[in-house]
């Protein structure tokens, strides 16, 4: 029976974040290096379905580091994406290592105006814990359950494959405002078609996802943020469709040209799935976040509505030497 559900995990939906917007490279890596400043570190811890099972635990850490290239307003964002994921009761770990390169063209030598492809590939690995899981053949004694018999199986406990996906992104100011921005993008992840799995091999397909996000202020002191996301993975016969998206409202609490204090609240929804409600404050150059899933999906009634919690913390800051992007005026950012 695990090995059925280990087959079915390698073509079911990627692993995904409620706070999806602190996880941009999983997105698209097209959306590297959108954001004001020279580097930028992100965390996500998520803890799902302690109230239904042994809990989904998965982390995410993403770096990147943008500068300019040459003489001209163009850009180059490096980066790393990792994560680990672990599930289940035999300890299904899975782990990222992806490095991430994205570059910025400039549109406009007036205003901000970028279009970028991004190129995201490197190594995923996984492993079981083989001592815990169970098997016919250990209950095979006539007096239950006995751990010391052989389990009778052949899968391996580990494997690892490459995964690659690319993506392109258009980002721009509206208006004179710098702050007043956007941006669209588009991404297709598993490009190389990898195949995985303990028993047999299994092709992942190909998952596009398409991203958008809108920042406006609302005169001196706040502004509200929109975005969303909608991937699309699977084959004509078995397709997954997400959608997620929602708004954020900012408050500063002190300067409005440089402020230390920034809080947020937003409400997101993941269609058919949880009703996402988050809170985020920023203290100078560091965001601490948390958010939690109230679940509405047809496991609402056996998880009492509690999905899972999730906590963020980024810092993003500009560099002291000739390379920073922090007094040049047009700059990919959101």
């Amino acid at each position: 029976m695990f090995c059925c559900f280990a087959m079915l995990g390698a073509q079911g939906q990627d692993m995904h974040f409620s706070q999806y917007f602190e996880t941009p490279l999983l997105r698209n890596p097209a959306l590297a290096g959108l954001f004001e400043g020279d580097v930028r570190v992100q965390m996500v811890y998520r803890n799902q379905w302690a109230s239904v099972t042994t809990p989904y635990q998965t982390g995410s850490l993403n770096g990147e580091y943008k500068f300019p290239v040459g003489q001209s307003n163009d850009f180059v964002t490096a980066g790393l994406q990792m994560m680990m994921d672990r599930a289940g009761t035999v300890s299904l770990t899975t782990t990222h290592l992806l490095p991430v390169v994205n570059y910025h063209k400039s549109l406009s030598d007036e205003t901000n105006s970028y279009l970028s492809l991004g190129f995201m590939g490197g190594l995923v690995a996984r492993t079981i814990d083989r001592s815990k899981v169970t098997t016919n053949n250990q209950y095979m004694d006539g007096f239950g359950y006995n751990g010391s018999l052989p389990d009778g199986e052949t899968f391996s406990n580990n494997y690892a494959y490459f995964d690659a996906g690319v993506g392109m992104s258009y980002n721009a100011s509206i208006g004179s405002n710098k702050n007043n921005n956007y941006y669209i993008g588009i991404a297709y992840h598993h490009l190389n078609k990898p195949s995985s799995a303990f028993y047999r091999s299994i092709q992942h397909f190909p998952k596009w996802v398409g991203s958008a996000g809108l920042r406006t202020t609302m005169g001196e002191m706040a502004y509200i943020t929109l975005s969303a996301d909608a991937s699309l993975q699977g084959s004509m016969t078995g397709r997954i469709y997400q959608v997620v998206g929602g708004a954020m409202y900012s408050r500063k609490l002190d300067d409005m040209e440089s402020p230390d204090y920034i809080i947020h609240f937003g409400t997101f929804l993941r269609w058919d799935d949880a009703i996402i409600p988050v809170v985020k404050l920023d203290y100078n150059r560091f965001s601490l976040g948390f958010s939690y899933d109230m679940n509405i999906s047809q496991l609402r009634t056996a998880s009492q509505a509690r999905g899972g919690f999730e906590f963020s913390l980024t810092y993003r800051d500009f560099l002291n030497n000739s390379r920073s992007t922090k007094d040049i005026p047009r700059c990919p950012r959101f």
